[in-house]
């Protein structure tokens, strides 16, 4: 046994251990459970309040300024593996949610299923996305540019596809009056960022962790005073154990639904293994980080455990699922390069 691992068997240990929680849904869930047990109320729920809008505003702010302009030029003249990206995450996505309404929101809450929509009306992970594409030897190019666009478009395009979906429900908001505090919390952050990152954008890039930390500990108090409103409400006594498991099988199969659609889609449009495999996780998976602090500002006033538990489910359910495809597709990369090579590992009775 060598005594230094491989990059590719790095890589696989990577995405094997994404099928164990991480220390951040360890955290998710230890947050839930806190805010179960000991919620936040009166003066103490304002000054959590007030401290999460700066931590969110913060946060868009530094992505902002750590976002790479060269980067997203580089990737973006490959417009058509966008444009699919962004159709699946905007648009099939939001429709896949309102087909399945007939199926799933029998099963669930009111408030569930319009978490459900929400995470449909989402964009998609940025880390997670490029990470999976580079594991599974796809175009990271262009992963990189389309995660970073859909983020950018999604701070647009959530409020007002959130307004037009959740219209007949009871949580939904008005969509322009969305925009316009998305734009104010959000998109002003990230402008200031941008326009900074001149001369702060090499000390973001120095000190990574500073970003994670922010980025961490926005989603936790977030969630935090989120379920403490919702418990303080009753959420666990309104949400049967029925609806929970109802809520997972919906999940897995938005999931299902999403990867064979993008996948079908790439393969039908002729694009390479390599632009698949892109597609296929920038296409299908919806971010925590983005969608989080955009509930709180959409459902303003509204009680936000139950419209972000689907979105905390889904997030892990899409990193277990994402992290065997991309272990398979890996173990496929050198075919895809030589396929002499791929003939050489097959079983002797195979060739």
């Amino acid at each position: 046994m060598p005594a230094t691992m491989t990059p590719h068997g790095a890589e696989m240990t990577m995405a094997r251990s994404k099928l164990l929680p991480d220390n951040f849904t360890l955290a998710l869930v230890t947050t839930v459970a806190i805010a179960t047990f000991l919620p936040c109320r009166g003066g103490a729920a304002l000054a959590f309040n007030w401290l999460t809008n700066c931590a969110v505003g913060l946060l868009f702010f530094l992505h902002g300024a750590k976002l790479s302009r060269e980067a997203v030029v580089a990737g973006a003249t490959h417009w058509r593996l966008h444009l699919v990206v962004m159709l699946c995450t905007f648009a099939i996505f939001p429709l896949l949610g309102l087909a399945l309404r007939p199926l799933i929101a029998p099963l669930l809450t009111p408030e569930l299923y319009a978490g459900m929509l929400f995470l449909c009306a989402l964009p998609s992970t940025v880390q997670s996305s490029i990470a999976f594409t580079s594991i599974a030897k796809g175009n990271v190019p262009a992963a990189v540019c389309s995660a970073s666009a859909s983020s950018l478009l999604g701070i647009f395009a959530t409020p007002l596809i959130a307004g037009m979906i959740l219209s007949k429900q009871a949580a939904g908001g008005e969509s322009w009056h969305n925009v316009f505090n998305i734009v104010l919390q959000l998109l002003v952050p990230f402008v200031a960022g941008q326009l900074l990152r001149p001369w702060i954008g090499r000390w973001i890039a120095r000190h990574a962790v500073v970003l994670k930390l922010v980025d961490q500990g926005s989603i936790l108090l977030v969630v935090y005073t989120a379920f403490s409103e919702a418990v303080n409400q009753g959420l666990w006594h309104q949400i049967p154990l029925s609806a929970l498991l109802a809520l997972l099988f919906s999940c897995m199969l938005l999931l299902a639904l999403a990867l064979l659609i993008t996948g079908f889609a790439a393969r039908q449009l002729g694009f390479d293994e390599g632009d698949r495999i892109t597609i296929i996780f920038c296409g299908s998976k919806k971010s925590l980080a983005a969608g989080i602090p955009m509930a709180k500002v959409i459902f303003a006033g509204h009680a936000l455990g139950a419209i972000v538990l689907p979105l905390m489910l889904f997030h892990q359910i899409q990193l277990m699922t994402c992290a065997v495809l991309a272990q398979r597709w890996a173990s496929r990369a050198p075919c895809r390069r030589d396929p002499i090579v791929c003939a050489s590992l097959k079983p002797r009775e195979e060739r």
